[in-house]
């Protein structure tokens, strides 16, 4: 994890790993924005790995470095394999999910509920350990599940898992209601306690505790840092981007850049010629990942029309580009 102020801990800004939205498009904008925020994989699931396509689930741009995989498991030997492949393909960690509550995460036994079996944990994280050389094992957690709101719920977690070695816990700070509520609403139901992930801090403070839930602001993100090693963003990271704009001198430490939305959107053209032409991969697949790189910004409803066009999709993105910006009739005329 290079270029970053040793003082600071890697895990200080974070992007949240986020299905289907962090994939390695997703994260090559987020890079061209920030340079020392720590990005995360969708998660992985060890069956995905050990029965399908490697490549297609590891594959990541060098650009994207520091970069982590997130694993979706409970045994571990699988986890193990799969944290051996992590390493091998460069990842600068591999973090357990427990904190997942979605039905099809528990019918394969992991995710959320793996908070209920602490043992299981650690013996997944040790085994993990046991089979990397140069990465840290991590792991991603609620404060508690259902109705268990005590502390001393998480608290116990998190010391028996870090019994096994683990040292870095990325905390959300809400609890996973593994009955009664979807995805989406585990992330907005269950209230946010920030006091319960300070209070780990106070009681491990050896340990890398980094909070995750409901951040927005880089005022929230400043006020966490007083009482944490890091914040990890969601939600506001992908659908408004160039709130990270900032990250880097804010928390970093860093000189500030010459950056605009028009050159990191100009380089996502690039990076969208050089997908097509390595993997065929479509540029429209791409560009979805940057509709809220303007957000907030006159026009910035047409532009998002004009790059989710499906019947510009053989168009030069550089062409769309310029269309998306024109606002004249000829670009209006593109689309009727």
């Amino acid at each position: 994890m290079q270029d970053t102020p040793s003082s600071y801990s890697p895990w200080r800004t974070s992007v949240a790993p986020m299905m289907d939205w962090t994939d390695r498009h997703c994260r090559y904008l987020h890079r061209l924005i920030t340079r020392h925020t720590l990005l995360y994989t969708e998660m992985v699931t060890t069956g995905a790995l050990i029965h399908g396509d490697v490549a297609r689930h590891l594959r990541y741009n060098a650009e994207e470095h520091p970069v982590a995989l997130q694993l979706g498991g409970s045994e571990p030997a699988d986890l193990a394999h799969c944290a051996r492949l992590g390493e091998q393909w460069g990842y600068d960690e591999i973090n357990l999910n427990c904190g997942c509550p979605s039905e099809r995460v528990q019918r394969g036994a992991f995710g959320a509920c793996l908070m209920a079996e602490a043992g299981l944990v650690a013996d997944g994280v040790k085994a993990m350990l046991d089979v990397v050389d140069h990465v840290p094992v991590t792991v991603k957690h609620r404060i508690g599940i259902d109705r268990i709101e005590r502390y001393e719920f998480v608290r116990d977690f998190v010391g028996t898992v870090s019994e096994a070695g683990c040292r870095v816990f990325i905390v959300h700070a809400r609890n996973a209601w593994l009955q009664g509520l979807s995805p989406k609403e585990n992330r907005e139901i269950p209230p946010l306690r920030y006091e319960l992930v300070y209070q780990l801090k106070r009681e491990f403070p050896a340990l890398t505790i980094a909070v995750n839930g409901g951040v927005t602001l880089n005022t929230q993100m400043a006020d966490h840092l007083q009482q944490v090693d890091g914040v990890m963003v969601g939600r506001e990271a992908y659908h408004n981007p160039w709130v990270m704009a900032d990250w880097d001198a804010c928390f970093w430490g860093a000189e500030a850049r010459e950056l605009s939305r028009e050159s990191v959107e100009r380089q996502m053209c690039d990076y969208m010629l050089r997908e097509q032409a390595e993997h065929g991969t479509s540029w429209h697949s791409i560009a979805r990942h940057m509709l809220g790189l303007r957000n907030g910004l006159p026009g910035a409803r047409r532009w998002r029309q004009v790059w989710s066009d499906h019947r510009l999709r053989d168009r030069n993105p550089h062409e769309v580009m310029a269309l998306a910006h024109e606002g004249s009739p000829s670009a209006a005329t593109a689309l009727d």
